[in-house]
């Protein structure tokens, strides 16, 4: 079974990771907008329902205030109307004209009682209190009040509006008692309008009536008693920490007010009392309000919680699913690793096998061009030792002569003949043994001399042909020379059996240096008929016998080596060329260093 591959494994791992990423993204989004969804949904019902029950409270103000109007005009014409009455009242007039006024005091309480008036006082001529529902206030003199001298002017009843003596104000009705065309007297009826007063104050927040000039003369709230409406507003007891932050809260969650009482935020509503031009202002907090609307949002806060509850369930039990599924892909993954753990250890092992195999294979290569390359080197060996025979046997007969001058000369030749033996073993003997690690500096140009000399039996038995082009100055490269020779002789020997059906063979070696260090072998043979596979192991044109197909993949693995590539491509003229291109060396002080291209 094939394992998958490292790099497929980890984009999966990837992908799982970006969908995990991606899901938890939607997760929130959605957490987001459903909480920005009630929070919009929330705050619009919020404005929506103040609105729509601050205008129905408005109006319940607007019935409750003709109401209240009523009432203080029903009490203001009920009480005018008692003057009249009493005024034409036979007792107070003959009590009046006879100076009698024992009896009158009784009268007028028991009246006051029928009635249900705030006072009754009966004046002389002089404006002497001679008859009082309260008798504390016998034989006042009130000459000079208001409703005293506007009576005494004129025949009606006259309403006066004065200070009470306790805070507050009188509203009196007075009338003159006129009996023969003589005025005997005042009668003075006070209207009982604090009792409304009450009765506003258990219903409404505040109530305030201003007369004509806009002076408070009747209110729920006694401080407001006497002032503009403006100044009574004013009037405000500096609030704590707590009920400023209270009001902000709730000025920032209501409507605007239209003013504060006590603190709090009130509606105002207005409404004409046709009566002396008096007005009559209603106060409403928004409390009623606040607490209606405040009962609707925790119906709708509860029904979107429930939702979001539910929303978090539903998402809470995906992520638990796919925390399992991801749970169950973790583990499948690491097996899998585990598998490519060992997989990939085989690999390196199996790796280090080949690199093994493939040392031995470029050693038997260098066998077999050895073997190949015997016929020669016994030639070139049994040349110099027919001529070192035939100069040992003339260089016995000049000693026998004693012509010792011209032996030591025959000698000198066979010295020159052993050095030539000995030049050609060491190199076999170099070429043979296995090629180390250990870089040097080497001239291109020595490599090719080399492996030239290796081949020159081979060459002058086929008769090819061959052109040097080299350069004159060294050409440096980082490399072990002897696997560099082997790379040349492959090619070569590559040339020389591509020209084998050549009438001419020709073969080119080019060295020269640009931005690389560059060798090319250049042949005149019919070309390479697959470059693709040219460089691949056991692939090869030749004959059953006459060849492995490793010679090229193996020059190509030790030019990479060597931090170079090998080429191949065919001419337009015919024939192929193989160009090794090497990084250029250059030696510096305290170092050395490749050149790179620039």
């Amino acid at each position: 079974m094939a394992a998958a591959h490292p790099h497929t494994t980890g984009d999966q791992g990837n992908r799982r990771l970006r969908r995990r990423v991606q899901t938890r993204l939607v997760n929130q989004l959605i957490a987001a907008l459903l909480v920005a969804a009630a929070v919009g949904a929330i705050w619009w019902t919020n404005l929506w329902l103040t609105e729509r029950f601050s205008e129905n409270t408005r109006v319940r103000s607007e019935l409750r205030s003709a109401l209240y109007t009523g009432n203080l005009l029903s009490e203001l014409q009920r009480t005018s109307v008692v003057p009249l009455l009493l005024a034409r009242d036979p007792a107070l007039i003959g009590s009046l004209e006879g100076k009698d006024y024992t009896r009158i005091s009784a009268r007028l309480i028991a009246a006051q009682k029928d009635i249900g008036a705030a006072s009754i006082r009966l004046l002389d001529n002089a404006g002497l209190t001679v008859g009082a529902t309260d008798r504390k206030l016998l034989a006042t003199n009130y000459v000079a009040a208001p409703f005293y001298v506007e009576a005494m002017r004129t025949n009606d009843t006259v309403f006066t509006v004065s200070d009470a003596p306790v805070g507050g104000f009188d509203f009196t009705y007075s009338r003159a008692v006129i009996h023969d065309g003589k005025t005997l007297g005042v009668i003075v009826v006070g209207a009982d309008l604090s009792r409304l007063e009450r009765s506003w104050s258990g219903i409404s927040d505040a109530v305030a009536v201003t007369d004509s000039e806009g002076r408070i003369i009747l209110s729920t709230e006694g401080r407001w008693r006497g002032l503009a409406l403006s100044d009574a507003l004013a009037i405000r007891s500096a609030p704590s920490a707590i009920e400023r932050a209270f009001q902000v809260t709730a000025d920032w969650s209501t409507r605007p007010a239209d003013a504060y009482v006590k603190g709090k935020a009130v509606m105002q509503s207005e409404t004409r009392i046709p009566f002396r031009g008096w007005r009559m202002t209603l106060f409403t907090t928004y409390d009623s309000i606040r607490e209606r609307v405040n009962a609707f949002l925790a119906l709708e806060i509860m029904g979107f919680a429930i939702l979001l509850a539910a929303g978090f369930y539903v998402l809470s039990r995906r992520a638990r699913v796919q925390s399992a599924r991801y749970r169950r892909e973790s583990a499948e993954l690491r097996a899998l690793n585990m598998r490519l753990t060992r997989e990939i250890a085989e690999r390196e092992r199996v790796q280090r096998e080949l690199h093994v195999a493939e040392q031995t294979v470029q050693q038997a290569s260098k066998l077999a061009v050895l073997g190949e390359m015997s016929a020669g080197v016994s030639h070139e060996l049994n040349q110099p030792l027919a001529a070192m025979k035939t100069y040992l046997a003339g260089a016995r007969l000049l000693l026998e002569r004693d012509r010792g001058d011209e032996a030591l000369t025959s000698f000198q030749r066979i010295d020159d003949l052993l050095e030539r033996m000995g030049t050609i073993t060491r190199q076999l003997k170099s070429y043979a043994r296995k090629g180390g690690e250990a870089f040097e500096p080497v001239d291109l140009r020595v490599a090719l001399s080399g492996a030239l000399t290796m081949m020159e039996p081979q060459l002058r038995n086929r008769r090819v042909r061959l052109q040097r082009s080299i350069a004159r100055e060294p050409v440096m490269v980082l490399c072990d020379r002897i696997r560099l020779e082997q790379v040349i002789i492959n090619l070569i020997r590559n040339a020389l059996d591509a020209t084998r059906t050549v009438r001419d063979p020709s073969i080119e070696l080019v060295v020269d240096a640009l931005s690389h260090a560059h060798l090319s072998v250049r042949d005149n043979g019919p070309g390479v008929t697959d470059l693709e596979k040219l460089f691949e192991p056991f692939w090869t044109t030749k004959g059953p016998g006459e060849g492995t197909g490793l010679g090229l993949a193996i020059s190509s693995g030790i030019v990479a080596d060597f931090g170079g590539r090998l080429t191949a491509y065919n001419r337009d003229d015919g024939g192929a060329v193989f160009d090794v291109e090497l990084p250029l060396y250059e030696s510096r002080t305290g170092g050395a260093r490749p050149l790179a291209a620039e």
